[in-house]
């Protein structure tokens, strides 16, 4: 891909607060028409982050750059309003004493009238709030200022947008369908979009690819099922659903478990002691002894997963694309195979 391929492109990116690292030299890149789930725990860097890439906070070093253009380092300051970038807030930040045309109009300001007009009510149209047009916020259910917070950052139709956990207000039922809405229209229009949730389980669902936070780092990013049955370390695997782990040694090209052999092809395992196999619970399959299949003792391959503990990946494929069994250490400082 081409620069202008990538809606966005962080190199080296780290944030200080006083002597801690909220983010720490981060490199991530988002291609054009993407969903990219940024997910991790409180306290991760990820709200952090998204304020690096909509020009509320400043980087202390490393690169911003928005559809090719350098936008924060190397000497280089936009502020937000030159970013191509919206933003959807967590609180949706509507303007109470305007009704909802007049908020969607709001980043439209440069806009000639005649065209500002239609383009309010094309984007109302989008999120089916038209006939709401003429309402305050407060006269709208959660939902519903959330359709329009989504309306306002679409209008300037923007390179990017930013969502910070949009949906965390709302009850379950309701996220549930207005999370649906928002990614549908997203694809609709083909807009880039990075959002921002700790709810695993959401970003599973409704990511292209999954960006995987914790300390300030990106510990793995890809597809969803990828990700979640192929994680490269501990943290990912625990963090994204149930995992269990079984002591595992190397003999003749598989690792035996107490729960049986797993085959380990691709490449010898990279060390023989405290190697480890992730198991994920639901794919577990118990049969009585005297029905049990041939074979029943062998771990499901899709269920177990690796990492290794060498600083740099190593030569050769190790199969992961086809969710053959891996090696896990159980130490810290993994990296992808």
């Amino acid at each position: 891909m081409t620069e202008t391929d990538y809606a966005l492109r962080l190199a080296g990116v780290r944030k200080n607060y006083r002597d801690v690292a909220a983010v720490a030299g981060l490199d991530l890149t988002v291609p054009a028409g993407e969903l990219l789930a940024l997910v991790g725990p409180s306290g991760c860097g990820k709200s952090t982050l998204l304020r690096l890439v909509a020009g509320l906070e400043a980087p202390d070093a490393g690169t911003i750059q928005i559809t090719g253009t350098t936008v924060a380092g190397d000497g280089v300051w936009f502020p937000p309003e030159r970013r191509q970038v919206g933003l959807v807030f967590q609180d949706y930040a509507l303007f109470p004493h305007l009704t909802v045309a007049r908020n969607v109009a709001f980043g439209l300001a440069g806009v000639p009238a005649e065209r500002r007009s239609g383009r309010v009510t094309e984007v109302l149209e989008l999120v089916a709030m038209a006939s709401m047009a003429g309402r305050y916020p407060h006269e709208l259910s959660g939902g519903e200022q959330q359709r329009v917070a989504l309306a306002r950052a679409l209008a300037p139709e923007p390179a990017l947008i930013l969502l910070d956990e949009p949906f965390s207000n709302l009850d379950r039922h309701l996220r549930a369908q207005v999370r649906a809405d928002t990614v549908a229209i997203l694809r609709k229009t083909g807009t880039t979009a990075l959002l921002v949730t700790h709810d695993q389980a959401e970003a599973l669902a409704v990511g292209d690819r999954v960006a995987v936070m914790r300390a300030g780092r990106i510990e793995q990013t890809g597809e969803p099922a990828h990700v979640f049955h192929a994680p490269t370390s501990r943290f990912v695997a625990t963090f994204l659903g149930e995992a269990d782990f079984l002591p595992a040694r190397p003999r003749d090209g598989e690792l035996v478990t107490e729960a049986g052999p797993v085959p380990a092809p691709g490449r010898p395992p990279p060390a023989t002691e405290g190697l480890e196999v992730m198991v994920r619970p639901h794919e577990v399959t118990l049969h009585p002894p005297s029905t049990a299949p041939p074979g029943s003792s062998r771990p499901s391959s899709r269920a177990a997963s690796c990492c290794t503990p060498s600083r740099s990946p190593p030569a050769g494929n190790c199969g992961r694309c086809s969710r053959t069994p891996h090696i896990s250490p159980s130490g810290p400082g993994c990296t992808p195979c």
